[in-house]
C-alpha cells in the first residue's frame, strides 16, 4: 500500500501493521478513524480481528485519537475501556 497524506498510517501510533487491521474492518482514511469512537474501533478489532490484542493497542488507537505517543495513555485507556465494557477480561496486558 502506498502512504499519502491521508492513509491512517499518517496518524501517531498507527504504523502499517495496525494500518492493515484498521482496513479490515473498513477504516482506511485518518478521517474514516477520526470520525470514530476509538472504543469501539477497538472492540471491533477484537470481535472481528484478534480477540488477544492487548491494552497497549487499545493505547495506540486512543493516543491516534488524541495526538500523543501510546504509552501516555496506556493507564487511562484500559480503564476507561474497563468501564465501557465491564465484562471485558484482558487476553493479554502489555
Amino acid at each position: 500500500m502506498v502512504q499519502t497524506t491521508n492513509s491512517v498510517e499518517t496518524l501517531a501510533n498507527i504504523g502499517p501493521a495496525m494500518g492493515r487491521k484498521l482496513r479490515s474492518i473498513g477504516i482506511e482514511t485518518k478521517q474514516q478513524f477520526l470520525r470514530r469512537d476509538p472504543y469501539k474501533i477497538y472492540a471491533e478489532l477484537l470481535a472481528k480481528v484478534d480477540p488477544s490484542l492487548c491494552r497497549c493497542v487499545l493505547a495506540s488507537l486512543v493516543g491516534a485519537k488524541k495526538g500523543v505517543k501510546w504509552h501516555r495513555v496506556t493507564q487511562e485507556a484500559a480503564a476507561q475501556f474497563q468501564r465501557k465494557y465491564p465484562n471485558h477480561e484482558w487476553a493479554n496486558k502489555c
